[in-house]
């Protein structure tokens, strides 16, 4: 049977047994079991640690072997690597068929005492037909069935999966995207890749009929061949977004001590990638707007942009920036402005794209109100929405009125199907800004947005940064589509 649906199986364990359980706080046996529980596995836990009877009520076993069930799914490693060989035989006896190794402190190290022992545990596993998650490795993040390597991450499922190689980077991930609106099927932490490696996890997101994007942070890959072969797989039926680490000459070093990965050359892992239709960022920041992009915003193949929102030096800069990403700032249509001409005589042959908010000061048009009006049109393919702090509007006018209109408007858009990319800037503001009734007001608008399912971004260079991107992608799709 083909490999990804194997992996299915694994990543849905009805029982998990976490082998090192612990009442220590700062370890790792403590850290799953919280996990764990607190997120409401839905299937069986059993904890094991031979110097503990009970932990947070739970019992627990001195060893896998006297767990009274005759087989368990799933295993967490939290042990010393010196006792997996030992775990692995425990294992057997209980038809485990996937063991996460939090365990670290393998091949990483560089040492041969310590490489030998990762070979050996792998030679035993599958000897056992046990496969291997790790080491080094948070492990697996499923929501739906209440699985997690992180406190406090989103309990919802949504459509973005995906594979990093970073257990730290993985919980990053999930946790500043969430505050995006973005939701996941499964997210993977894989670390040194002993036998799961990215191919085979790839191969199992492309099939993974929950999982709608791909997101990967890669250090190195074990097969470059049979990697892209997989990922020209991939890219043909939903986006894989993959952020590269060990692209300089330290991140490579870094990348060997971390998880034992031979990095590659970037210009290589460049040029795969666009030859095969992935998209390659440069960050964390970066791989999170483009999921937002791609989770909130449908197929978008033209590049004509309508801006609006901010005073005239935020318009101009706004549509230089997206200019420079390669859109068009088209102007604005006769029957666009007929209708104008009926509300604001006295601005309707004045206005232009982008659209500067303070010339409608005194009018009772609100320069987003006319985002909505253009949506009705076929003259653009994507609206821009600023909301900036640059209004010099006192509290009850900026919350009670240009919050609330701004919201409403590209509520509409939404509706009328247009997409609708919202700018909102929220600044770097800490505990004393907090305290304005501006920097909550913004938030709170903001919020209000992601809830409703838009697409929000901090600054116009890192929306028309992952617009170029969603676009590049689904011109290629459709190129793609064509030549079949």
């Amino acid at each position: 049977m083909p490999e990804e649906f194997s992996l299915g199986r694994l990543f849905s364990p009805s029982s998990v047994a976490i082998v090192g359980a612990s009442t220590t706080p700062f370890s790792g046996g403590h850290q799953f079991t919280r996990f764990l529980i607190d997120h409401g596995f839905q299937g069986k836990l059993y904890l094991v640690n031979p110097t503990s009877s009970e932990i947070f009520g739970i019992k627990v076993y001195p060893r896998l072997t006297e767990i009274p069930e005759s087989s368990v799914d799933y295993v967490i490693s939290c042990i010393p690597a010196g006792g997996v060989l030992s775990l692995l035989e425990d294992c057997g006896q209980k038809n485990v068929k996937l063991v996460h190794l939090f365990t670290a402190r393998l091949k990483e190290t560089g040492r041969d005492k310590e490489t030998k022992l990762q070979f050996e545990i792998l030679e035993k596993a599958r000897k056992l037909g046990i496969r291997i998650l790790g080491p080094n490795c948070m492990g697996i993040y499923y929501p739906k069935l209440g699985l997690s390597f992180n406190h406090e991450l989103p309990r919802e499922s949504g459509p973005v999966g995906g594979f990093f190689q970073s257990g730290g980077g993985a919980g990053e991930f999930v946790r500043y995207a969430a505050l995006r609106g973005v939701r996941f099927s499964k997210i993977i932490s894989y670390g040194n890749a002993s036998d799961i490696d990215e191919t085979e996890l790839l191969k199992y997101f492309t099939y993974d009929n929950e999982t709608k994007i791909i997101a990967s942070y890669i250090e190195g890959v074990k097969d470059g061949g049979k990697f892209a072969r997989a990922l020209a797989l991939a890219a043909k039926k939903k986006p894989v977004i993959i952020l590269k680490g060990g692209r300089g000459r330290t991140g490579a070093k870094l990348a060997l001590s971390h998880t034992a990965s031979l990095a590659g050359s970037v210009k290589v892992w460049q040029a795969v990638l666009k030859q095969y239709g992935a998209i390659m960022v440069n960050n964390f920041q970066e791989l999170i707007d483009q999921v937002v992009a791609f989770t909130f915003l449908p197929p978008i193949t033209g590049r004509r942009v309508i801006i609006a929102g901010g005073g005239g030096g935020k318009s101009m800069v706004s549509a230089d920036v997206w200019e420079e990403e390669g859109f068009e700032l088209p102007e604005l249509s006769a029957e666009f402005r007929k209708k104008l001409k009926e509300r604001v005589p006295e601005l309707w042959d004045w206005v232009r794209n982008p659209i500067d908010a303070s010339l409608f000061q005194g009018t009772p048009v609100v320069d987003i109100n006319l985002l909505e009006w253009l949506s009705n049109e076929d003259g653009s393919d994507i609206l821009v929405a600023n909301l900036t702090q640059d209004d010099p509007l006192p509290n009850d006018i900026w919350e009670k009125v240009l919050a609330a209109n701004f919201l409403n408007s590209t509520l509409a858009i939404k509706k009328n199907g247009k997409p609708v990319v919202c700018v909102i800037e929220t600044a770097e503001i800490g505990l004393a800004e907090m305290e304005s009734w501006k920097w909550r007001a913004i938030a709170e608008t903001r919020r209000q947005i992601i809830d409703q399912g838009l697409a929000v971004f901090p600054s116009p260079e890192r929306a028309a940064q992952a617009l170029k991107k969603l676009v590049d992608y689904w011109a290629w799709r459709e190129s793609e589509t064509e030549l079949l």
